[in-house]
């Protein structure tokens, strides 16, 4: 489910909104090891599927700030603003990682308008998806994600 608005202003009237949810990807080794490589976060239990089928997961893991790095993404597939110019990452307010995301497994983000408030740049929108991993309980990515939409 995408929601539309037609000005960066209009995520004020959404605080405490939910904007949808995104569709499941699936995560591959392929991605884990091309972010092994960008990051030089080499740690066994990401790349290394032989070692990992006999650590605590019975296989390869993604990275969390993998699966934090698709809030782009994620919130891009949730929301689209008609006449917006620019929308710049300005940071996190929390991060929290309670389950790992196991590769091969599929995830998907529901996104909600946590705050809003009206800078001279532009307004500064709290997002805040929440990661759930196929079959799991516990939500694999809480993030609060904070984007100045001008």
């Amino acid at each position: 489910m995408t929601t539309y608005l037609d000005t960066p202003t209009d995520p004020l009237d959404r605080v405490r909104q939910d904007l949808g949810t995104t569709d499941w990807m699936k995560i591959t080794q392929q991605q884990v090891d091309r972010f092994a490589d960008a990051t030089g976060d080499h740690q066994w239990i990401h790349p290394d599927p032989a070692r990992a089928a006999n650590g605590p997961f019975q296989g390869t893991i993604a990275h969390g700030h993998l699966t934090l790095s698709l809030a782009p993404i994620v919130i891009g597939q949730v929301l689209q603003i008609r006449e917006l110019t620019a929308a710049l990452n300005y940071g996190l307010k929390q991060v929290q990682f309670p389950a790992p995301v196991r590769v091969g497994s599929q995830i998907r983000a529901a996104v909600g308008v946590t705050h809003a408030q009206q800078k001279t740049s532009g307004v500064e929108a709290v997002f805040t998806p929440t990661y759930e991993t196929d079959g799991e309980k516990r939500p694999a990515c809480v993030a609060d994600v904070i984007v100045l939409c001008s």
